[in-house]
C-alpha cells in the first residue's frame, strides 16, 4: 500500500540533522524539492531590462551591474520566455516528448536525472514556452525583431500546454484509481508546476489552490506548496496575493512543522515585508535569516545578505552594526560579491561622511536593478541620508554649515536645503541659525516624552472604559 500523505518523505527527517552541517546559503533538504519554477533569477532579469527600456537604469549603470549588455540581455531574455531560439514545432515536440513517455520510461529518466543532478555544477536552462508571459514582454518592450514568435505561434503553443494539462490531469485520475495518496499529491503537483512554468499566474495560482485542498496533506507539504504558490506571485509581481499566500502558510506553520520550513518562511516574509515597506519587520527576519539561510530558489545568498544590510544599517544601533554587519563572519564570506553595500555600512560606521554620500550616489542604480528594492529606492536614500545626518548632529551641541558641510562633501547651500527639508519634517532633532551659519541640536528629554504620552494613552483609555460603561448600563 502506498505510504500516506501525512507522513513526509525522509526529507523532513533529514532536514534537521542536515541544516547545520550545510555552508550557510545552500540549499535545504526541504528547499532541493522545491519547483525551480518560476524562476527568480528571471524575474530580475525582466525588471532589469524593463528599468533600461524606461530608462530609469542607464545602459551604463545596467552593464556594470548585469556585467553584459542589456540588449544581450533582452536576447535572452526573450529566448529564455519563448522557445530557445529553436523553432516553434521543434520546442513543442521536445516538450511533447516528456510527458508521452511509458510509466516504465519515465521511472528510468527519472533515476537518470537524479544521478546526473548530484554531478551538475551549472543549471541547465530551459525554455519555458510562455505565451502568456512572451505577449507581456512583447506588447511592454515593444520587441518586433525578425526572431520573435508571431501571434500564430503562441496559439499553437498555447494549445500544445492545453494538451499536456491534459495528460497530467489524467495522471491524477490514474493515481486516485491505481496508486495511494503521495501519488496523487505528486500528479497535483505536476500539473501546478507545469502552470507555473509555462502558464498563466491564475492557472498556476488555481492548481496550486488544488494541492492544498488535498485530504491528509501534511503541514510540510501544505508548507511547501503555500511556499511555491508566493513565488508564483512575486514572479508576476502581486504582492497582495503574495502576502495572503504568506499569512495562510503562518497559520499552518503554527500547528507544527520542521525548523527549516519555518526558517524558510522567514525568509519570504521577510521579502514580503520588504514589497510593503515595511522595513523595519523585513530588516528584523533579514537580519535573524543569515545564518539559516537556504532559500537558493528565492534569492541568491549575496542578495538576501544586500537586503539585510540595507534595512538593518536604518535601525540597528551603531555597536549592532559592528558586530552584526561589519564583522559578520557569514556577511563577509560574500562581502566581495557586494562591494558597494560592504562600503556603504563600513563609512557610517567609520564616519567618513563623504565617502558615505559617494557610496550612496553608487548605491542609487544597485536599488533601481533590483526588484525588490526599486519602489522604494528614492524612499531608502531619504532614510539613509537622514540617518547620517542624525549620526553625525548626535555628536555635537552646536556645528557652523560650513564645517558640516566639509565632512559631507557638499555645499552650504546644498546642506541648508537638505536639512531644513529633514527638520521641517520632524526628521531631525535640530534648528538652523541662519544668520550665524550654526546648526543647533535638540536632544529631546526621552524620559519626559515617554511620561507625557503615557499619560496621554491614560487618559484616552479611561474615556474609552467610561464611554464603554454607559453603554453597558444603558
Amino acid at each position: 500500500m502506498a505510504p500516506s500523505m501525512d507522513i513526509d518523505d525522509s526529507v523532513d527527517k533529514k532536514s534537521k540533522s542536515t541544516t547545520a552541517a550545510k555552508k550557510v546559503g545552500t540549499p535545504s533538504a526541504s528547499s532541493e524539492e522545491a519547483s525551480p519554477h518560476p524562476d527568480m533569477s528571471l524575474a530580475q532579469d525582466i525588471h532589469r531590462v524593463m528599468m533600461v527600456h524606461s530608462s530609469t537604469l542607464s545602459v551604463e549603470d545596467a552593464t556594470a551591474i548585469i556585467g553584459m549588455d542589456p540588449a544581450a540581455l533582452l536576447d535572452k531574455v526573450i529566448s529564455r520566455v519563448g522557445t530557445g531560439g529553436k523553432s516553434v514545432e521543434e520546442a513543442i515536440k521536445e516538450n511533447e516528448a516528456k510527458y508521452n513517455k511509458t510509466e516504465e520510461d519515465s521511472t528510468e529518466d527519472k533515476k537518470k536525472d537524479e544521478e546526473e543532478d548530484s554531478d551538475k555544477t551549472e543549471e541547465i536552462v530551459e525554455p519555458l514556452l510562455n505565451a502568456a508571459l512572451y505577449r507581456h514582454l512583447q506588447s511592454t518592450l515593444g520587441y518586433n525583431k525578425s526572431d520573435a514568435l508571431s501571434e500564430v505561434n503562441l496559439t499553437a503553443i498555447e494549445a500544445h500546454h492545453e494538451a499536456i494539462i491534459k495528460i497530467l490531469r489524467e495522471n491524477i485520475t490514474k493515481a486516485k484509481d491505481e496508486a495511494g495518496d503521495m501519488e496523487v499529491l505528486h500528479a497535483h503537483m505536476d500539473v501546478a508546476r507545469y502552470c507555473a512554468k509555462c502558464t498563466t499566474k491564475e492557472m498556476a495560482l488555481s492548481s496550486y489552490e488544488e494541492v492544498v485542498a488535498l485530504p491528509k496533506l501534511s503541514i510540510g507539504k501544505k508548507l511547501d506548496a503555500y511556499l511555491e504558490m508566493t513565488r508564483v506571485c512575486s514572479f508576476w509581481g502581486d504582492w497582495k496575493s503574495m502576502n495572503e499566500t504568506l499569512t495562510k502558510a503562518a497559520k499552518v506553520i503554527g500547528k507544527g512543522g520542521d525548523w527549516d520550513r519555518r526558517n524558510r518562511l522567514k525568509a519570504y516574509q521577510a521579502m514580503s515585508y520588504l514589497c510593503s515597506r515595511d522595513l523595519k519587520s523585513a530588516s528584523t527576519l533579514l537580519v535573524e535569516g543569515i545564518a539559516t539561510f537556504s532559500c537558493a530558489e528565492l534569492c541568491e545568498y549575496s542578495e538576501f545578505i544586500m537586503y539585510a544590510i540595507v534595512t538593518n544599517l536604518l535601525y540597528l544601533k551603531r555597536t549592532e552594526v559592528k558586530k552584526s554587519i561589519i564583522d559578520g563572519s557569514e556577511i563577509l564570506q560574500v562581502s566581495k560579491d557586494i562591494p558597494v553595500v560592504m562600503q556603504l555600512a563600513n563609512t557610517l560606521y567609520e564616519c567618513d561622511y563623504k565617502a558615505y554620500l559617494h557610496t550612496l550616489v553608487d548605491l542609487q542604480p544597485h536599488l533601481v536593478a533590483n526588484r525588490y528594492l526599486q519602489p522604494h529606492a528614492g524612499y531608502i536614500l531619504r532614510e539613509l541620508h537622514v540617518l547620517a545626518f542624525q549620526q553625525f548632529l548626535d555628536s555635537y551641541q552646536s556645528v557652523t554649515l560650513e564645517s558640516m558641510a566639509t565632512s559631507f562633501g557638499v555645499g552650504v547651500e546644498f546642506l541648508d536645503l537638505q536639512l531644513s527639508r529633514f527638520i521641517a519634517a520632524g526628521r531631525l532633532t535640530a534648528k538652523i541659525d541662519k544668520y550665524g551659519g550654526v546648526v543647533e541640536t535638540n536632544r529631546p528629554d526621552w524620559k519626559n516624552a515617554r511620561y507625557q504620552e503615557m499619560i496621554q494613552k491614560g487618559d484616552l483609555l479611561l474615556n474609552r472604559i467610561q464611554k464603554l460603561g454607559r453603554v453597558v448600563d444603558l
